[in-house]
């Protein structure tokens, strides 16, 4: 039985549509599919997390539904969120500890806020990591690009040491869910 498990954050119809779409959202979900895929094999709980708010993520909207792209399964577990770490006022982590799971790997949007928030606690509450680093994304801010973005955040997340447990940044095509 696996203790690794996959957080799919906020692969929502409003972040990858549209204006407001991250970039290179359609290679990314493609990864994420092949990642959930590999997940699923194995028997590692897959967690599609959708953030909601007051605006154009509310509950039950169009814009708060999973993209159509995202190849989710019956199995899969769902989990609302409204801040941008998942685990905040979440059930997220009491699911994991009743599947016994000691890691996690982590993709979605977007990189600065939910994925670097997430991430963050994740480690904090003594998970490492596996980041896939070519499956998570954003959008340019207007300073920096989204790839800068993202670039950014997946090498400091990697240079985080003070946690304790670490992150590990991860190619889509090479993340392994073992044991």
């Amino acid at each position: 039985m696996t203790t690794t498990a996959l957080l799919v954050i906020d692969v929502q119809h409003q972040l990858c549509n549209g204006d407001e779409a991250a970039y290179d959202i359609d290679r990314v979900i493609q990864r994420i599919n092949g990642v959930a895929a590999r997940a699923r094999a194995v028997g590692a709980p897959v967690f599609m997390i959708q953030h909601e708010d007051d605006g154009p993520l509310r509950h039950g909207s169009d814009g708060w539904q999973l993209d159509r792209r995202l190849s989710v399964q019956p199995d899969d577990l769902r989990l609302r969120k409204t801040a941008c770490d998942a685990f905040h006022h979440t059930e997220l982590q009491a699911l994991l500890q009743a599947r016994g799971i000691e890691g996690l790997v982590v993709c979605g949007l977007q990189s600065e806020y939910c994925v670097d928030s997430t991430v963050r606690r994740a480690l904090a509450l003594g998970y490492p990591v596996t980041l896939v680093s070519d499956a998570h994304s954003t959008i340019d801010n207007g300073v920096l690009t989204a790839a800068q973005i993202s670039a950014h955040h997946t090498t400091t997340l990697a240079r985080l040491e003070s946690f304790g447990p670490r992150v590990t940044p991860v190619p889509a095509a090479e993340v392994r869910f073992g044991g």
